[in-house]
């Protein structure tokens, strides 16, 4: 069973929420907060598996709330519901910790597949979604961080990372690379452990930031 907390200020789409998610198969509902503080809170009481964060909030946001749970419960998968689609503020919420967003008018199918999505480990976003986000608001390279970070990755993990980053599906990437999705999948869970990143969003966001690849040049 997939343990959901619902964080949002606002009551009736709270509610809505989490009697949607409650009548889906193999979900709960396990707690509800109205803000950003009280999510954290119940989050720490309840570890959920996935919490559907609200972004703006009064007090605590969806930003700051979305950093303290990921770091102090890094298993802890969280999913952004937002208004907005490409907006700095999405972005900084993944840069955070989140593992992907949905928009708010998003069918109840579809919410409901990315949090199994989660559970999973899968991506919550379209990758080609996660590369035009970070195309819009990554900043510079750091060249020594950069090198750092990436020493550790084989030549084949980091032509992996570079497809990842420009929105390839991992069957995608199987076919540049003449591998078997399965080879692909082990690939990006060496990456991931590696890099000491969640998922395959935040690796996207590294390729960018670390200038691995750069936006609008699919060849570097």
């Amino acid at each position: 069973m997939t343990r959901i907390l619902v964080v949002d200020d606002h009551a009736l789409a709270r509610e809505g929420l989490s009697a949607i998610l409650g009548a889906q198969p193999g979900m709960e509902v396990v707690g509800e907060a109205v803000d950003g503080r009280a999510g954290v809170a119940a989050a720490r009481e309840l570890s959920p598996d996935v919490v559907v964060m609200d972004l703006r909030m009064p007090g605590m946001d969806g930003i700051e709330a979305t950093r303290l749970i990921t770091s102090e419960q890094p298993q802890v998968r969280v999913l952004v519901l937002t208004t907005f689609d490409l907006d700095e503020y999405v972005y900084r919420a993944l840069r955070a910790g989140a593992s992907g967003f949905l928009l708010k008018d998003a069918p109840p199918s579809e919410i409901a597949h990315a949090i199994r999505s989660a559970v999973d480990g899968e991506t919550l976003l379209a990758p080609t979604l996660t590369q035009r986000l970070v195309e819009r608001y990554v900043e510079g390279p750091d060249p020594e961080a950069a090198t750092q970070q990436l020493a550790e990755l084989t030549e084949r993990e980091v032509e992996v990372l570079k497809l990842l980053a420009r929105g390839l599906t991992n069957a995608e990437v199987a076919s540049s690379l003449y591998l078997s999705e399965a080879t692909v999948k082990t690939h990006v869970g060496r990456v991931l452990a590696k890099l000491g990143l969640r998922d395959r969003t935040q690796a996207v966001i590294l390729a960018y930031e670390t200038g691995l690849v750069r936006p609008g040049n699919a060849d570097v």
